[in-house]
C-alpha cells in the first residue's frame, strides 16, 4: 500500500494558505465560492492571521484533509481492523501495525520533509487520530501520543542537533513515549521524584515513571525529571533517554480495562546517564513544556474519543437497521431507539465540532487551552455514553466478545482519566470562566 501523506504531499503543496490563494473545494464549498477553507494546509507551525478570512464550516475539510480522512479510513479498515479483536485478546500491538502505520507516513505528519515527515498540518494529525479510533482506539493512541507529544516537543524544543539526529527516525521507524507521570504524580503532574543532577559529561537520572504509553514499542523518551528540587516544580527538566541505556529498565506492564494492545508500563532509571546534548531545550523550563504539551495533546485525545463514538455508533446503527428484528421489525425502526440513536448522533457532532474548533485554533496560533479542555472533557463524556448505548442496542451481541461493540465500551473510559482527568478539565474550564467574569 503506498504512502498515504506521500501521495497527498503534491496537494499539500499547492494549497499553502496565503490571502490569495484558493484551495479545490467540496462540492458545498464550490456553492460558495467567496468562502475560503481556514486550513487547506497551514504552514505546520506558524499562526495565520484570520481576521480577514470569511468563516467556514468548523468540520470543513479542505481537499487534501478529505483525501487524507479516506485514504486512512480505508487503510483502518483493510489493516487494522481484521487484527483489533486478536490484539485486544493478546493485549499487545502487532509489530506489523506500527510498521505499516510508519510505511503510510502516520508517525511523522507535522514533521517537515526535510527531516522525512510528511510536512502536514495540525488538523491532518487529528483527522489520524479520529479515523484510527474508529477501528481501534489502541493503535490511535499509539499514534497521537507519538505526533502530538513526541515529534511536538522535539521540533518545539530541540536543538538542530537533536532535530537531525531524531526527527528522521522518529517520521520512519522509531516510536516515542512520553514519561511525566509517576505513581504519587497524576493529576498533581509536578510532583514528580524522579531526580536528574549534573555529571561531568552531562545528566544522570534516578526514579521511576508509572501509567506510560507505548513503553513496549518506543525506543524514545521524552522524561521528566527534577534537577533542582529546591526550586520544587520549577526544577523540572526535559530530556531524552534512548532506551537501551545503562540503568534503564521497563518494568511491569499494566493489564488494564481497555485499550489493552497499547502498552502501558513502569520504567526504572537507576543511575541512567546521558549526555549534555539530550538536555530537551533549556534547564528548568521542563514544567513549561509539559504543560504547552499537553494542551496540545488534549486535542488528540478528544478525537480519540470522538473517533471512538463514531465507530461504536456506525458498529450498532448497522445491526438496529439491517439485521436485529424484534416483534417483526427491525429495532431500528422503532421511534423510541431512533431518538435514542437521533440524539446520540447529535452529541457526537457536537463534540466533534468542539475537536475541530480547537485544533482550527491551535493552527491559527489564537490561545485554545480552554477549547482544548472543554474538547477533551465533552468528547470522553460523549463516548462513554455513545459507547454504553451502543451495546444496549444491539443485546446479546453488543455483550459478547465475539464483536466489537463492548471493546468500544471497554477503551472509552480511558478519555477521562489520561492527559487530565475530567475534573482536571472542569477547573481549566472554570478558571477561564472566572477570569473572563471577574471584575
Amino acid at each position: 500500500m503506498a504512502s498515504i501523506t506521500r501521495a497527498l504531499r503534491p496537494l499539500s503543496h499547492t494549497f499553502k494558505f496565503n490571502a490569495t490563494s484558493r484551495p479545490l473545494r467540496s462540492a458545498y464549498a464550490r456553492t460558495a465560492p467567496q468562502i475560503r477553507c481556514l486550513s487547506a494546509t497551514v504552514p505546520r507551525r506558524e499562526a495565520v492571521d484570520i481576521s480577514d478570512v470569511p468563516p467556514t464550516p468548523i468540520t470543513h475539510l479542505s481537499e487534501t484533509e478529505t483525501l487524507m480522512s479516506e485514504s486512512i479510513s480505508k487503510f483502518a479498515n483493510d489493516v487494522i481492523l481484521p487484527k483489533a479483536r486478536e490484539m485486544d485478546e493478546a493485549e499487545a500491538m502487532d509489530p506489523t501495525v506500527v510498521e505499516q502505520l510508519f510505511e503510510q507516513g502516520l508517525m511523522g505528519i507535522e514533521i517537515p520533509e526535510e527531516y522525512g515527515g510528511s510536512g502536514m498540518n495540525f488538523t491532518s494529525a487529528i483527522i489520524a487520530i479520529e479515523e484510527l479510533a474508529r477501528v481501534d482506539p489502541s493503535v490511535s493512541v499509539l499514534c497521537d501520543v507519538h505526533n502530538t507529544l513526541c515529534n511536538t516537543a522535539v521540533l518545539k524544543y530541540g536543538s538542530e542537533k537533536l532535530k537531525k539526529e531524531w526527527l528522521p527516525r522518529l517520521a520512519t521507524d522509531t516510536v516515542g513515549s512520553f514519561c511525566l507521570s509517576e505513581p504519587v504524580s497524576g493529576s498533581d503532574a509536578f510532583a514528580l521524584g524522579t531526580k536528574a543532577t549534573r555529571t561531568e559529561n552531562g545528566y544522570k537520572i534516578n526514579g521511576n515513571k508509572m501509567w506510560i504509553t507505548n513503553s513496549v514499542e518506543a525506543k524514545f523518551f521524552i522524561v521528566f525529571a527534577n534537577l533542582d528540587p529546591s526550586k520544587k516544580y520549577k526544577g523540572i527538566t526535559a530530556f531524552i533517554v534512548e532506551k537501551g541505556t545503562p540503568g534503564f529498565s521497563i518494568a511491569k506492564k499494566e493489564k488494564k480495562l481497555g485499550i489493552k494492545a497499547s502498552s502501558t508500563c513502569v520504567i526504572n532509571f537507576d543511575d541512567v546517564e546521558i549526555p549534555a546534548d539530550n538536555l530537551l531545550g533549556k534547564e528548568f523550563e521542563g514544567y513549561k513544556y509539559a504543560i504547552g504539551l499537553l494542551n496540545e495533546g488534549r486535542i488528540g485525545i478528544a478525537a480519540q474519543m470522538t473517533g471512538l463514538a463514531l465507530g461504536a455508533f456506525e458498529n450498532a446503527a448497522k445491526y438496529a437497521w439491517n439485521d436485529r428484528k424484534q416483534f417483526g421489525q427491525l429495532i431500528g425502526e422503532f421511534q423510541s431507539m431512533q431518538h435514542q440513536m437521533a440524539q446520540a448522533w447529535v452529541e457526537i457532532q457536537a463534540a466533534r465540532a468542539l475537536v475541530y474548533n480547537a485544533a482550527r485554533k491551535k493552527e491559527a496560533g489564537e490561545d485554545f487551552v480552554t477549547d482544548a479542555a472543554m474538547a477533551k472533557l465533552y468528547s470522553s463524556q460523549v463516548a462513554g455514553k455513545v459507547s454504553s448505548q451502543a451495546i444496549e442496542w444491539m443485546g446479546g451481541m453488543g455483550f459478547v466478545r465475539e464483536g466489537l461493540a463492548e471493546k468500544y465500551f471497554r477503551d472509552s473510559k480511558i478519555g477521562a482519566i489520561y492527559e487530565g482527568t475530567s475534573n482536571i478539565q472542569l477547573t481549566t474550564i472554570a478558571k477561564s470562566l472566572q477570569k473572563m467574569y471577574t471584575k
